[in-house]
């Protein structure tokens, strides 16, 4: 089988990166020198048990947490010699585990928040393409407080879309979800990259997560055990059992 990530170029790379537990020196590193690039046009899942790093992976990926050690970069800059409007818009692609809402808005108001163009026609043109993408268009209208679980992911997913082809980070966005749910999440991030152009890493637990993903990206405490191309659930889930010390 081809190994894609062999010919797409990383809009993300980490080298080496570590971090520790904060305030506690007795666990192990939350990251242990990972080294993950995140290919554009590509679905990436970070795949591990709970406390493996993948969270961790992903904001330091998005500038949200610097390392304690190694180098992160967006191309080929890298994340120190960014100034604070770089880093800011690069961390505004990370969508946190269960992110708070306020409920009062709008959803169009929420997602119009995140954005930083200032013509108003193309701001409203912005806000509506991102709703389009993640299926809320015809809920633009409706309180946050009133939508489902399922649907405020999809909002918050909505707010942190770049206007353009970009990279997104998303941290455990199914978890607590149904069935219904967690397919639904999926489809608009496979969505995102196949119809959108998006490069996209998620973060979860769930191996049927990771199984609709281009690549899986194994962790098990705190260090990159393996790499899957195509995974499929069965994959995952083996490779994980098989990875634990």
């Amino acid at each position: 089988m081809p190994q894609f990530t062999d010919v797409r170029l990383p809009v993300v790379q980490l080298v080496r990166v570590s971090v520790g537990h904060h305030g506690d020196t007795r666990q192990g590193p939350a990251l242990d020198e990972a080294s993950v690039g995140f290919p554009e046009r590509i679905l990436t899942a970070v795949v591990g048990a709970s406390g493996a790093g993948q969270s961790t992976l992903l904001r330091c990926a998005s500038g949200v947490e610097r390392p304690s050690r190694g180098k992160v970069f967006q191309g080929s800059r890298e994340l120190d010699a960014m100034n604070e409007r770089e880093l800011m818009e690069l961390r505004r692609r990370y969508v946190p585990h269960q992110p708070a809402l306020p409920p009062a808005l709008t959803t169009y108001a929420y997602v119009d928040r995140g954005m930083c163009l200032t013509d108003r026609t193309a701001r409203r043109a912005t806000v509506l393409e991102a709703l389009h993408h993640v299926g809320l268009e015809k809920e633009a209208d409706r309180n946050l407080a009133g939508l489902s679980a399922e649907q405020r992911v999809r909002v918050a997913i909505a707010r942190a879309l770049p206007a353009g082809p970009g990279v997104l980070f998303v941290d455990e966005p199914t978890d607590s979800l149904d069935e219904a749910g967690v397919r639904r999440i999926t489809g608009v991030l496979r969505a995102l990259v196949e119809t959108a152009g998006r490069t996209v890493a998620v973060a979860t637990r769930d191996p049927a997560v990771a199984a609709y993903a281009d690549r899986a990206i194994l962790l098990v405490g705190g260090r990159v055990v393996g790499k899957l191309d195509w995974p499929t659930t069965d994959e995952v889930t083996a490779e994980l059992m098989r990875r634990q010390p």
